[in-house]
């Protein structure tokens, strides 16, 4: 069992560092903002930190889990960062999603100070960061890899290696693609349903069995259905992967047309105040230019 820091308690983070605790190992936390979820996790066993470079001091593999690159920046690179910490040959696992032109940054910095670093972003949202079942998509050196599989699989189901450093994000971000556009086509096709006057939940119930289903199909067509847009991963949160996914794509002269398209409708919903919804809310996008409300009929 290991000594872990880790640092970001958000949504995501605050189940992870539990569940590394389940599986025996021993955290020391750190959250400079969300304070309640630090309380909470201390509460759970965890020791508490005052900075990230506290953090770095007294652990040899840090976990970090926060909004965006800036944020990794500040954590690792900035005054009481990690790297003020860190000791050579400590790990850092950033599992943020972010550019992955600025992991590449980070772990070049990280590689002056003789730390090791690897980006690994997640998919599954609240529900599988509780559960430990998250996708984590890894990148990195194979054998720093191989020194922190065995921990990333006390969070996660599926643990892969996808290429060297920044690879972990580039996948996030296809990931991310391919989910928004799963959405916004789910709220299309209910939206017609709907207003031809069926059921949507006997219309979910009769395509999720064949080509048209999806692990995205069953986790949110419900939530539509619904009306619960209580967020497992929230449309701000989205619009900042979509934005990444804009920019990398500009980098590599990469034509995105539908991403660009629901980054508009994220955009949208943003600007309405809704930026702190489930992603699911995608689809009233949909909704609101067609008059139509997604439920089943009264």
């Amino acid at each position: 069992m290991a000594t872990i820091g880790f640092i970001g308690l958000g949504i995501m983070g605050r189940p992870m560092a539990k569940n590394l605790m389940k599986a025996g190992h021993s955290v020391i936390a750190f959250d400079a903002f969300a304070t309640a979820a630090l309380d909470d996790v201390v509460a759970a066993g965890a020791k508490r930190a005052a900075s990230s470079k506290e953090v770095a001091a007294q652990a040899p593999i840090l976990i970090t889990m926060v909004p965006d690159g800036p944020q990794v920046e500040e954590v690792v690179l900035g005054p009481g960062g990690i790297l003020e910490g860190a000791k050579p040959g400590t790990l850092v696992i950033d599992m943020s999603s972010i550019n992955p032109a600025v992991s590449q940054k980070v772990a070049a910095a990280c590689a002056a100070k003789g730390v090791d670093f690897l980006d690994a972003p997640v998919s599954g949202g609240e529900p599988k960061a509780i559960d430990g079942t998250l996708a984590i998509m890894v990148g990195g050196d194979a054998a720093v890899f191989a020194k922190a599989e065995p921990i990333l699989k006390n969070l996660g189901a599926s643990v892969l290696l996808t290429g060297p450093v920044g690879a972990g994000n580039t996948t996030k971000l296809a990931n991310q693609i391919m989910v928004a556009c799963n959405i916004a086509a789910m709220g299309e096709a209910l939206v017609l349903a709907t207003r031809c006057g069926l059921d949507p939940e006997v219309v979910f119930n009769a395509v999720k069995g064949g080509l048209a289903g999806s692990t995205v199909l069953n986790a949110k067509a419900p939530m539509l259905i619904a009306r619960n847009f209580k967020p497992g991963f929230k449309i701000k949160l989205h619009q900042k992967d979509l934005r990444n996914a804009l920019q990398t794509a500009e980098a590599n002269n990469v034509y995105l047309p539908f991403t660009a398209l629901v980054q508009q409708m994220l955009n949208s919903l943003i600007a309405d105040g809704k930026g702190d919804l489930d992603h699911s809310a995608i689809a009233t996008v949909i909704e609101s230019l067609s008059h139509v409300e997604v439920k089943k009929p009264a």
